[in-house]
């Protein structure tokens, strides 16, 4: 070990710890609002690097199907509502599901994207992807939010299973890598800086900051706090529990996918890579008792650390000696926090 190493082991560390961190974020951010423990985040990261692998070896989105399907699933759902409240006008959205579902999923199947720049690429990523967010949380969780959390977290388990079953479905059990961003490199002395590296921690960067002044500078923010805080008392402010969660999962899967992207030219991902990277992520989530966002990220930074530098002393033990870190910290928080009825 000597300064050339840690500072290698540094930047892989700070580089997989802000993707961690951007996922603690989206787990604490879907916690808080909805009390449901977002298990499936690890998929939207997968479904993010697989689909551009996807388009760069020119194979055909049938990723589109899923979005396709999820549409029309929310639309029959909305439908039955109508009719078990016999509400004789369909809302605007049911249309607009449709509509957007039949263009998007056309041009996926149509174009060949291999050959356009990575920034189309990316748009039609999370043009795909990102609205599964909110049509999972119609279809899967809506229906029950007002169950209790045991049974959110059991439906968030099963639709992780059935997402890792559509992945290996759709993707297929090979692995994808894709090109990176850019292919310079920053020069420090020494050291040797990835550009990949620095897209993906300048990126997260950018998001933190977007997601910390929408929540404190924009009337949307402020009434996603207010759920947040006390649902009941959010509730008689008239903001809408519903709008609420599908904007969290809206929120969530951005992040996922954008993490998968980011990732994607650094390591090869496959169908079921998702859930261990969340995983990760769930334990700086922890660290911040799934209530503060300062020390999710600060706690998702460590772990990623702490995974980079268990690499260069016990590789073969790296992810059991990330994840016994959970045990003390689950036994702090036990010992040191009051445990209160929760609110509703």
């Amino acid at each position: 070990m000597n300064l050339q190493i840690v500072a290698l082991l540094g930047q892989d560390g700070i580089t997989n710890g802000a993707i961690y961190a951007l996922l603690a974020l989206s787990i604490v951010l879907v916690f808080t609002v909805t009390r449901i423990l977002l298990i499936p985040q690890g998929e939207f990261v997968s479904f993010g690097a697989l689909t551009m692998g996807m388009m760069q070896n020119g194979q055909p989105l049938t990723v589109a199907w899923l979005l396709v399907a999820m549409c029309l699933g929310a639309c029959a759902f909305d439908l039955y509502d109508m009719w078990r409240t016999s509400r004789r006008r369909p809302s605007l959205w049911l249309p607009a599901k449709l509509a957007y579902a039949a263009v998007v999923g056309g041009v996926a199947l149509s174009v060949n994207f291999s050959t356009m720049p990575m920034l189309v690429q990316i748009a039609m990523t999370l043009l795909l992807l990102v609205p599964l967010g909110p049509l999972m949380y119609r279809m899967a969780f809506q229906p029950i939010a007002s169950a209790s959390p045991l049974v959110l977290l059991i439906v968030s388990i099963a639709v992780h299973v059935a997402l890792v079953g559509v992945a290996l479905l759709v993707f297929g059990p090979e692995g994808a890598r894709t090109a990176p961003f850019t292919e310079a490199a920053l020069e420090l002395g020494s050291l040797r800086l990835s550009s990949q590296a620095l897209w993906v921690i300048c990126v997260s960067l950018l998001l933190i900051v977007g997601l910390f002044l929408m929540f404190e500078r924009t009337l949307y923010g402020k009434a996603l706090r207010a759920a947040a805080l006390n649902r009941m008392g959010a509730r008689l402010m008239g903001i809408s529990p519903v709008f609420a969660g599908k904007a969290m999962f809206l929120l969530a899967s951005l992040i996922g996918v954008m993490s998968g992207v980011l990732i994607a030219p650094i390591t090869t991902i496959y169908y079921d890579s998702g859930f261990l990277i969340s995983l990760k992520g769930f334990v700086g989530s922890i660290i911040g008792g799934l209530v503060s966002y300062p020390l999710a990220a600060a706690g998702a930074l460590a772990i990623g650390l702490i995974e980079s530098f268990s690499t260069f002393w016990a590789s073969a033990y790296k992810e059991i000696i990330v994840f016994v870190l959970i045990i003390p910290i689950l036994l702090w928080r036990s010992l040191t926090t009051r445990h209160v009825e929760e609110e509703e």
